[in-house]
């Protein structure tokens, strides 16, 4: 990946996410990705692009409609991962052509206790915030059905529940505090989805870990995550790894 600010090289994983890569690969060859700006990096956390309207609200797969998550508990979202963006709702497919690049390192990865913290604060609050989502669908009942399917999809797609401690193995938490990344994101282990890892990068941390610290401004929606100047894909050269 040819970038205004540098060359990123990364992996791909088509065996355990082959319509991740396959799309992202065809794209690539096609150009669509060419000129795109990296529009969202939060610093400690990640970069993100792939939107040709350069907004976060745009961009299309190659399959002509939105194709669901594939995950895999080999595949982590650990530092320097390529994962795509999703909308975050729980069981519907809305991978289309963004992407991003997790940059948090080790020293960001707040470890288990964090997310026994969330984890028990979300089963505290399960059946009042259950209720408060029944009362709603009982009232959009037809609306929430044919969007989401069930009562079950609706309330997953709209509560975010962050991994928990008991089910995520040993080994992966030492990864996650040896190498960093955002384990919130791993839809392997979170009960109510995640972000398909498709790829990791071997060379080109220090571009990645550079566009993630560049200054950035409101993005028109009340968060400052948009770079200031543009940082652009330049192009995606796709080529046989050999490691």
């Amino acid at each position: 990946m040819h970038t205004s600010m540098g060359d990123i090289k990364i992996r791909f994983f088509p065996k355990a996410a082959p319509k991740a890569v396959k799309n992202f690969i065809t794209h690539a060859r096609n150009g669509y990705y060419d000129g795109v700006i990296f529009h969202r990096v939060i610093e400690d956390f990640m970069i993100q692009g792939g939107d040709p309207e350069g907004t976060g609200a745009g961009g299309e797969s190659i399959y002509e409609e939105d194709f669901k998550d594939e995950f895999d508990k080999k595949l982590l979202n650990l530092r320097g991962s390529l994962a795509m963006a999703n909308s975050g709702r729980y069981g519907v497919a809305t991978n289309g052509s963004q992407f991003f690049i997790n940059q948090a390192g080790p020293e960001a990865f707040d470890g288990e206790e964090k997310y026994q913290e969330n984890a028990e604060t979300y089963l505290s609050n399960y059946n009042q915030k259950k209720g408060e989502a029944l009362q709603y669908y009982n009232q959009y009942k037809e609306q929430i059905d044919s969007q989401f399917g069930s009562f079950d999809a609706f309330f997953k797609s709209q509560y975010f529940l962050a991994p928990d401690p008991k089910l995520v193995p040993d080994e992966v938490w030492e990864l996650y505090e040896k190498h960093g990344g955002n384990i919130s994101l791993d839809g392997a282990w979170r009960e109510w989805g995640g972000h398909t890892v498709f790829g990791q990068v071997f060379e080109g941390m220090d571009v990645v870990d550079a566009i993630a610290t560049v200054e950035t401004v409101d993005n028109g929606q009340g968060d400052k995550t948009k770079p200031k100047d543009d940082v652009k894909i330049n192009s995606i050269e796709i080529v046989e790894y050999k490691g």
